[in-house]
């Protein structure tokens, strides 16, 4: 008799992502896929030192955010009119990578408008995160994808990617 398959996914804790990280001056929003598993470790956005985002986002703000401890990063970004959340609330998911995301759950964005009247546009940090552009885009917001700031992404180089953030990070108008 053969033995049953193993299925890593079969096992795997429906995982939770994090609050969103806005207020009421935010005039735009990255929205990346769920936190991988460096960041749900240290509940913190972004934590995987090999992931170029705080490196984008200082680059692209000339402000250093990379030096500072994480709370510092969050308030400097919210304090620059950026805001940060995730497509997903929630997934089954075995790593960090996003081809790897089953079983995910849309976080709730019914509440985006009444309560962030400022919010003009939405960036979406890679490809599966920006399947939600058009979504985005009827609901009347400016969207842009923007290349992944993972190091799964790395066909891009570091300076070529920063030209699209800086873009990205600009606020929108109106």
């Amino acid at each position: 008799m053969k033995a049953p398959e193993s299925n890593p996914l079969a096992q795997a804790p429906v995982l939770l992502g994090f609050p969103p990280v806005i207020n009421e001056h935010t005039h735009t929003l990255i929205l990346g896929s769920f936190p991988g598993a460096a960041s749900l470790t240290a509940t913190q956005y972004y934590a995987y030192r090999q992931n170029q985002f705080w490196r984008l986002v200082s680059a692209s703000l000339a402000t250093d955010l990379v030096t500072l401890d994480y709370e510092q990063r969050l308030q400097t970004l919210l304090a620059h009119g950026i805001g940060l959340w995730d497509v997903f609330h929630s997934c089954v998911r075995a790593g960090s990578l996003d081809s790897a995301i089953r079983e995910g759950k849309l976080n709730d964005f019914s509440g985006l408008r009444p309560t962030h009247p400022h919010l003009r546009k939405l960036c979406f940090n890679g490809q599966t995160a920006g399947k939600m552009a058009t979504y985005f885009q009827q609901q009347g917001y400016q969207t842009l994808i923007l290349p992944s700031s993972s190091p799964a992404h790395a066909t891009r180089s570091f300076a070529d990617k920063l030209l699209d953030w800086q873009a990205g990070l600009q606020p929108a108008p109106g």
